[in-house]
């Protein structure tokens, strides 16, 4: 990547790679510089949503930079949001470099992460997933991704509540970036 005539090299998973324009061409990155000892590592994203998931899942011990990258080759964003909301450690094992415990662990704390940003605290008996319950947790895994509460919840609440949790929050994101996925798939 060249800016400002200066090169640099920059990480990208596979989904942010297939997103780029011809070599040569001009493109718009989301970037997270980690810095280190020994070196400064630039990081590039095509969507917001997708720099939010990567800083969130380098929160989680034992996921550095390229492993984050891994999950993000292979999983989207919202797929990642929705194994968090529903605790689905098998999906994030389809990355490379993450075992059946890592997997585990990343779906324990982003969980956790999940809960943490609910604003009613009182507990609801245990049973089966309510629509109000699904419409719930895809405002908090899209708020875990970083978009604010109130504008999850209103791009939830254009949706039927009773759809399954990882299809609102995939609408949803599609409803806030448009650019991102439309004419895709």
């Amino acid at each position: 990547m060249e800016c400002g005539g200066v090169g640099f090299l920059c990480h990208v998973s596979a989904n942010t790679l297939r997103a780029l324009p011809r070599p040569g061409g001009e493109v718009k990155l989301l970037t997270r510089l980690q810095v280190r000892e020994d070196a400064l590592t630039l990081f590039g994203f095509a969507t917001a949503s997708e720099r939010n998931c990567f800083q969130m899942l380098t929160g989680v011990s034992g996921v550095g930079p390229k492993v984050a990258l891994a999950i993000l080759s292979v999983l989207t964003p919202e797929q990642v949001a929705a194994a968090a909301a529903t605790g689905d450690s098998k999906t994030l094992t389809r990355a490379s470099g993450v075992g059946r415990r890592l997997a585990q662990r990343i779906a324990l704390e982003l969980r956790d992460q999940v809960k943490s940003i609910q604003k009613d605290a009182s507990f609801a008996p245990a049973g089966p997933p309510s629509a109000a319950s699904n419409a719930q947790a895809a405002v908090n895994a899209l708020t875990v991704l970083g978009y604010l509460p109130s504008d999850a919840a209103a791009v939830v609440a254009k949706f039927d509540s009773a759809l399954p949790v990882e299809e609102l929050i995939r609408l949803s994101l599609q409803a806030m970036d448009p650019g991102r996925h439309g004419g895709r798939r």
